[in-house]
């Protein structure tokens, strides 16, 4: 396996500081967002490391070279749309650009794209089922046909009032899963895999990797505090916010030594990127450089 983050924790910095800070702490890749250049949508959201709307040849050199320069490669594409939920043109220009993000990772040679399935909040998923498929078989064909494979996180996105009341990701359970598979049995998709989520929804977060080994394609390093008191307050039924906590790896409730340890015996050799969401670390650029120097000296002992 090899340790990396997520570049939207550094919003600021270009490809070539974003893979120097990764040389200079230790980490042996990262997951480059590759946003339209905009304005954010969300939190996290409008990162821009990888421009693939403007990679020509020349592009690709350069990001090919850096990589080098630092021995710090880039293990995934990383864009986090809905493709299933709003007006149509962004629904479209989501879609269009995750084929953009699919060529430009053929081209550099990386072949991974991490994204979310989306969802209409509004629907059931029996509902919106058929939107789904006519969305998303297309995009997998797309990847089979360029050796791309496509990692789904499993994050609920059901947060903020404007999420509920289903969330913005279909793909957010085992159930889930399994039918999107069987509908579009291609291997060229699976999942971004994050344990937190599964924390978050009171389930074994090492089932995933024990049941579906063959669909992980990257993963996600984040940890997650529930706090007990207010979750008996509240209820599994009333907004998460109100009874949870993103955290860095081991300031939460996973158990990280568990979990590598079935990770390893499931045999995933790859990626496993650390996304800070941990509002402690966020308030000034030297806080979250802290956050993944503390990231990874606390992971690295799982992965060498």
């Amino acid at each position: 396996m090899q340790l990396g983050f997520v570049t939207a924790i550094l919003p600021d910095y270009t490809l070539e500081e974003v893979l120097r800070t990764a040389a200079d702490i230790g980490y042996d890749c990262v997951e480059a967002m590759c946003w339209p250049p905009g304005k954010a949508e969300r939190r996290y959201a409008g990162v821009t490391h990888v421009d693939v709307s403007r990679l020509d040849e020349a592009g690709i050199a350069e990001v090919r070279a850096l990589q080098e320069k630092y021995g710090v490669f880039i293990s995934s594409l990383g864009y986090y749309p809905n493709p299933l939920g709003g007006a149509p043109e962004s629904r479209q220009a989501a879609v269009d650009h995750l084929h953009r993000l699919i060529d430009a990772s053929a081209a550099l040679g990386i072949n991974t794209v991490t994204t979310f399935v989306g969802r209409d909040k509004d629907r059931t998923i029996e509902a919106q089922w058929d939107d789904f498929l006519a969305t998303w078989r297309p995009l997998v064909d797309h990847a089979a046909e360029k050796d791309v494979r496509i990692g789904i996180e499993n994050c609920p996105m059901r947060f903020t009032a404007d999420e509920w009341p289903g969330g913005n990701n279909l793909a957010v359970s085992p159930a889930v899963w399994e039918r999107m598979w069987t509908d579009i049995p291609s291997p060229a998709w699976g999942l971004n895999y994050d344990p937190s989520h599964l924390v978050l929804m009171q389930m074994d977060y090492t089932r995933p990797f024990r049941d579906y080994p063959e669909r992980m394609v990257h993963v996600h390093a984040k940890d997650l505090r529930i706090d007990r008191d207010k979750l008996d307050r509240h209820g599994v039924f009333s907004h998460p916010g109100q009874w949870h906590t993103p955290k860095l790896p081991g300031l939460g409730d996973v158990d990280w030594g568990q979990f590598f340890g079935h990770l390893t015996d499931a045999g995933y050799h790859g990626p496993v990127c650390v996304e800070v969401e941990d509002r402690a670390y966020e308030g000034s650029e030297e806080l979250r450089l802290r956050s993944l120097r503390q990231s990874h000296d606390y992971l690295r002992q799982f992965i060498v």
